[in-house]
């Protein structure tokens, strides 16, 4: 066992060389996070002159963005949805699936900081030509003799070993950017799960506000029907014309039109809603097919500190982390410059009969460096590294523009939410008047002071007006969803942050080295 207990030091000092020069230096540039450039105290500039209604909460205060946005419309319906979708969105498994993707090729990544093995084995039965090497052996013995070489058998089982020493940084760098591409995916995940979140959300409020339409039709017909008996009656009384009755019915059929429109709106939002929940068409009808009100929206709205936004919204963070592999990258590149230093290493043991082949003289093995210095590549390394820098600059002025379209998309919505809070206060109090109109006519009409047009005007006035604040109350609270959706909440409670994978240092090697000095011993 001498040659073992020769061979098993030598091994040691090399992977230990190994471990202390791994993690000499890392060329190229460190990743340093950028600077959103978002406002610190309003999304609509200075404080002065931002301006902030009534439903929201000041900006710049430290109330955050809500996490659980949808329970503040207060809505059992839409909270079960909003719960469900996350594990049965086919949109989030994909993207679940692609994070575990990178993932695995971050593992792929990781594998080259450490030594590769290979066991091989082979047994072979030669005989060699009489012709051949032998023939040059005849001519060194006596006249009279032949030298021959009988058939024989070698086994050799051999195990054989490499190691590239990351002394440059190249494998590092390797696993930085893997380590960002990874944290990209986790974010875009998270992205999807907002994006999906938001689109349950404003299916479900406007499939209420469908409903709620409906409800108003079928209102309106009842009452249509109700003019159209009296006017019918009247005529039958010699007290109007039958253009009276005419333009009533019409009124009523009018009306009636409208409802197989509103019902294939309802029909296809809720198949949406299956969809997005991997459900067969038609599966949620009878869960969502009862008219409920549409879901109001809370007194006030959180708007959290605008400079969090890129803290909060997953695809600023994905950016982010895109630019950080592309810097990573750049250090890749510079790295191939430098030399090249492997470690390779052959043990094994070879008899020509397999009962010495576990003798201590069976055994043999070689090992050393190698090096591999670039000299010439056609500009291939330099138009590498241009590449991978060009892709950098790309890189970042993409993250800067996600940046500033989520702060776009914030003012926007905001600007939305408030606009439509107002329109529909108009609306809210045009119904009022029109209600008031249409008695006033029906009563005239009845008392023979007005014609009947007087009265049609008032009710499709009404039915419009109506129909309208229906669909103002809807744009209200489908506003808001957008503005949580801009805010980049709803993420947290479902995918938390995880901490960045630990990336491989070189005393994982020098804990190899030892395992292996203890197995030789």
């Amino acid at each position: 066992m001498a040659a073992r207990k020769t061979f098993a030091p030598a091994l040691f000092a090399i992977l230990s060389l190994g471990s202390s020069l791994g993690g000499c230096l890392s060329v190229g540039p460190d990743y340093v996070g950028p600077d959103p450039m978002l406002p610190s105290k309003s999304f609509s500039g200075p404080p002065e002159k931002a301006v902030v209604t009534a439903a929201l909460t000041p900006e710049g205060s430290s109330t955050s963005a809500d996490s659980l946005w949808w329970q503040n419309f207060r809505d059992p319906g839409l909270t079960s949805l909003v719960q469900r979708v996350a594990a049965s969105n086919l949109d989030l498994r994909t993207a679940s699936t692609r994070m575990e993707q990178s993932r695995y090729e971050r593992g792929v990544a990781a594998a080259a900081a450490l030594p590769t093995g290979n066991g091989n084995a082979s047994y072979s039965r030669q005989l060699y030509s009489k012709y051949g090497l032998p023939s040059l052996g005849n001519a060194l013995v006596p006249a009279g003799q032949s030298f021959d070489i009988p058939p024989f058998s070698i086994y050799q089982p051999t195990f054989d070993a490499s190691w590239e020493l990351d002394i440059w940084g190249h494998v590092r760098r390797q696993i930085e950017a893997a380590d960002a591409r990874l944290a990209a995916a986790e974010e875009e995940r998270r992205s999807m799960l907002i994006s999906v979140m938001a689109e349950v959300a404003r299916d479900y409020i406007q499939l209420r506000g469908v409903q709620a339409q409906i409800s108003i039709l079928n209102d309106n017909i009842a009452s249509s029907e109700d003019i159209l008996k009296l006017t019918q009656s009247r005529a039958a009384g010699g007290m109007t014309t039958g253009l009276d009755v005419e333009n009533a019915a019409a009124q009523v059929e009018s009306e009636k039109a409208q409802m197989p429109s509103l019902r294939d709106q309802e029909t296809q939002l809720i198949n949406a809603l299956s969809l997005l929940l991997d459900q067969p068409p038609g599966s949620l009808r009878g869960e969502l097919a009862k008219a409920k009100p549409i879901p109001p929206t809370p007194p006030h709205v959180p708007l959290g500190i605008p400079s969090e936004l890129a803290r909060r919204r997953p695809d600023i963070r994905s950016a982010e982390a895109q630019l950080h592999a592309a810097t990573a990258n750049i250090g890749v590149a510079v790295a191939e410059f430098y030399p090249q230093i492997k470690l390779n290493g052959s043990v094994g043991v070879a008899a020509l009969d397999m009962k010495n082949l576990w003798k201590p003289s069976a055994l043999q093995y070689n090992f050393g460096p190698a090096i591999s210095v670039p000299i010439f590549d056609g500009g291939r390394l330099k138009s590498t590294l241009y590449l991978r820098e060009a892709q950098q600059q790309e890189a970042a002025v993409s993250y800067h523009k996600t940046v500033l379209n989520a702060w776009h998309e914030v003012v926007n919505t905001l600007s939305s939410y408030e606009k439509e809070q107002q329109r529909r206060a108009r609306l809210k109090a045009q119904v009022d008047h029109a209600r008031q109109v249409l008695v006033l006519a029906r009563s005239r009409y009845n008392n023979g002071v007005t014609d009947f047009i007087t009265v049609l005007d008032a009710q499709r006035t009404l039915l419009g007006g109506q129909q309208q604040y229906a669909q103002s109350t809807t744009n209200v609270s489908t506003d808001l969803v957008a503005l949580y959706k801009a805010l980049g909440g709803g993420w947290e409670g479902v995918f938390p942050e995880k901490p960045a994978s630990a990336q491989p240092e070189s005393g994982d090697v020098a804990t190899l080295a030892s395992a292996i000095k203890q197995a030789m011993q």
